[in-house]
């Protein structure tokens, strides 16, 4: 049986962290996309080959996501940005880690870069999503659409089968944490994973994350087949075999 712990990221705040430590000076760091959580195929398919493997997990709910605290409508890109920062910090410390982020974790990841450059030793992402706030919703919105947004300061999405409430206030944040203008110098590996059936996430929007990286090793596999989940046995064990070519 999983076990799920939880860290206060503030007085009363509390995150919930899957967290296996197997004495080694490596982690493997999973974020989740978008109204997703911890209890899905992917990170327990991580965490279940770190032990099999005698790598340390980390992985956590965002505010909003899962049984953290706080509704996932007040969340920003900022406040889940900063609960990664915090959890890493509190965790992994100076240690080396790995970063596997999977859609809005992917964009997460990316800003990690921030504060633990010299920490990451590769990033895979997984349907990455890097800015999709502005490039896969406001973008794609017709005026009218657009209008009745900034009127009513919220929008409803659809999107994979669910509906958000995407707040005004989430999307100017989400402004304020682009990545896809910045450039990164480490020659770590970079491996990006992208279903062909995708329709949640483009693939062009995933390939741009090659343009942060000019010196880092980089590959792309186009999963035949996959969608925007990837959680199926035969793309699990591709997910595996990246995790391998970085760590090994």
């Amino acid at each position: 049986m999983t076990k799920f712990n939880y860290i206060y990221f503030k007085k009363d705040k509390k995150l919930r962290i899957l967290n296996s430590k197997l004495n080694s000076k490596l982690t493997i760091v999973f974020l989740h996309g978008l109204k997703s959580d911890m209890e899905g195929k992917k990170p327990l398919f991580i965490n279940k080959y770190c032990k099999k493997n005698k790598v340390n997990f980390l992985s956590l709910e965002y505010a909003g996501h899962g049984k953290s605290y706080g509704k996932f409508e007040n969340g920003t890109i900022s406040q889940w940005k900063n609960n990664v920062k915090f959890v890493i910090r509190k965790i992994i410390k100076k240690e080396k880690f790995l970063i596997v982020g999977s859609s809005l974790g992917a964009w997460l990841g990316l800003l990690q870069f921030q504060d633990f450059r010299k920490q990451i030793i590769g990033f895979i992402g997984i349907g990455s999503a890097p800015e999709f706030l502005d490039r896969l919703i406001w973008q794609k919105l017709k005026n009218s659409e657009k209008k009745i947004f900034l009127k009513k300061k919220f929008y409803m999405l659809k999107s994979d089968g669910y509906e958000y409430k995407i707040k005004l206030a989430f999307l100017k944040d989400g402004r304020k944490n682009k990545v896809l203008n910045k450039k990164i110098n480490s020659k770590i590996p970079v491996f990006l994973i992208h279903g062909k059936k995708d329709d949640v996430v483009p693939l062009k929007l995933s390939r741009k994350i090659f343009s942060i990286f000019p010196r880092a090793k980089k590959k792309m596999e186009i999963i035949k087949g996959g969608d925007h989940s990837l959680s199926r046995r035969g793309d699990l064990n591709k997910l595996a075999s990246l995790i391998n070519k970085v760590i090994y």
